[in-house]
């Protein structure tokens, strides 16, 4: 491994957009990968994220999914310190506040804006012991650096970056239009000593004849007096985690054998367990939006939910119980998981008040067992079998509130080592699990399949997907960006690229 050892402190890069979504969590596993490949022992980092798409860690604590993708782009396990604030919103105006991996408490947005020095501290501790760690670290901030009305108290972009002493760069995404005003207005934004902080930009999903592009680029760079480090080519499939956004279309397959719907509920959450049949090759796979119809389908699944009771109250607002009924009675399968799980069961009881108002409402009542949502939060990876043919091995993550109870648990839908977990009705036709990445590994996913009806033509492997995605994005990095002037603040990509 070649150590970086800096001057003065250790080398740091932080990457900040123009929006959300605008290319900033694969800007930064993009960095992790090249420097990862050159021998670079190298922490992702993003003091403050806001996602529903959450992992469980190695020590036990729960960080943005995006910061795990980082992780395996970076060859790390990942760590509570990769992302040390995580608010999971609940509604509107709450989120349950999570600091070093632990649920600390739900706040409202006023209330979280006085907890922030408290949080700050909590972020710069972090940022300390990763700096000692690693020979670098890539920062990611989080929405916008010029969102005025945040700009007190800021933890996430560039009140983050003053206090640290961290250069930045900032990415926009020209898919979305306006890419020149975006950047010279965020810039404009700034404060004196925030603009001179920024060393470049960086143009994300840009697809056409770069040529016609040119004329814009060094009009950029004249009126900013900034350097544009790489246009990125816009790279259509890549299988990614994603921080919180839903995706923007459906994967382009021919010939597809299984149709798969899940409901794109106000609330859901971890929808990242849904990836492997996105990208499955013999899978017809939609995420049914609000008020769109509920197409016929061959299995349908209820993903994960931060607000149980309320997206449950959507559901049926849209129709879906009926749906779903419907759909049992003409033979379909349905997989409920976390929140989906329990919205299967017949009460749901908030006693605390946890996801709303205290209480009790009904389930959906397709399985017999009740859940109570209680202050103690499961956090734990897992790792077992599932209750089909073969007994396919799983491996994945827990992450909820709820205690459940019920006659539906006596038929287990698998086995993490000698404990029963989950339920599979007595026709066969629903399972129920807590177990989030339960598509991950590539035989329970082909038994899943085929207990849906329809036996794969091949192996789909979704984690080697990743691995080699995680590649093809740093690859194209590498061939669009300067990585000399990036060089200047991560020493650690002037080495060689190794072997892979």
């Amino acid at each position: 491994m070649n150590s970086i050892s800096p001057p003065s402190k250790t080398p740091s890069l932080m990457i900040q957009g123009c929006t959300s979504d605008s290319g900033k969590t694969t800007l930064a596993a993009a960095l992790c990968r090249l420097l990862y490949r050159r021998g670079v022992r190298v922490a992702p980092f993003k003091p403050q994220n806001m996602a529903l798409n959450s992992a469980v860690t190695i020590d036990g604590g729960e960080i943005g999914r995006a910061q795990a993708l980082q992780a395996l782009a970076a060859g790390v396990a990942a760590h509570i310190d990769f992302n040390p604030i995580l608010l999971k919103p609940s509604t509107d105006k709450r989120a349950q506040v999570i600091i070093h991996g632990q649920a600390i408490s739900d706040l409202n947005a006023r209330d979280y804006h006085e907890y922030k020095p408290r949080a700050m501290k909590a972020v710069l501790e972090s940022w300390e012991r990763l700096c000692a760690a690693y020979d670098c670290v890539v920062v990611e901030g989080a929405g916008s650096p010029a969102e005025i009305n945040l700009r007190a108290r800021d933890i996430a972009n560039m009140g983050f970056a003053e206090v640290v002493d961290c250069p930045v760069i900032i990415v926009a995404d020209i898919d979305r239009g306006g890419v020149f005003a975006h950047l010279v207005g965020t810039l404009e934004l700034l404060s004196a000593s925030e603009q001179a902080r920024v060393k470049g930009f960086v143009i994300n999903r840009f697809r056409g004849d770069i040529s016609l592009l040119e004329p814009g680029l060094r009009w950029l760079e004249e009126r900013t007096g900034k350097p544009v480090l790489g246009v990125v080519p816009y790279l259509h499939g890549l299988y990614l985690d994603a921080e919180d956004a839903l995706p923007r279309s459906k994967e382009a397959k021919t010939d597809t054998k299984l149709r798969i719907i899940a409901p794109a509920y106000p609330r859901i959450s971890n929808h990242n367990d849904l990836d492997p049949l996105r990208f499955h090759p013999d899978v017809d796979f939609t995420i049914v939006g609000p008020h769109d119809a509920v197409p016929p389908c061959d299995l349908i699944v209820l993903p994960g939910s931060k607000a149980v009771q309320a997206d449950l109250n959507w559901l049926r607002e849209m129709g879906w119980d009926k749906a779903i009924r419907r759909h049992l009675r003409y033979g379909g399968k349905l997989i409920g998981v976390c929140g989906g799980l329990q919205m299967l069961g017949t009460q749901l009881h908030d006693p605390l008040g946890l996801e709303g108002k205290p209480g009790s409402a009904p389930g959906l009542g397709l399985l017999d067992f009740e859940t109570t949502l209680a202050k103690a939060k499961t956090l734990e990876n897992v790792s077992g079998t599932l209750t089909l043919p073969g007994n396919p091995a799983i491996a994945g993550y827990r992450i909820h509130m709820g205690v459940t109870h019920g006659a539906a648990l006596d038929h287990p839908a698998t086995m993490l080592g000698d404990e029963p977990e989950g339920a599979i009705s007595s026709d066969g036709q629903i399972m129920a699990t807590y177990c989030h990445g339960l598509f991950d590994s590539p035989e329970a996913l082909s038994a899943l399949l085929e207990w849906t009806g329809y036996k794969p033509s091949g192996t789909f492997d979704p984690n080697a997907r990743r691995e080699r995605d995680l590649d093809r994005l740093a690859d194209a990095l590498e061939a669009s960006i300067d990585l000399k002037l990036l060089a200047q603040w991560l020493p650690g990509l002037a080495l060689p690229a190794k072997d892979r």
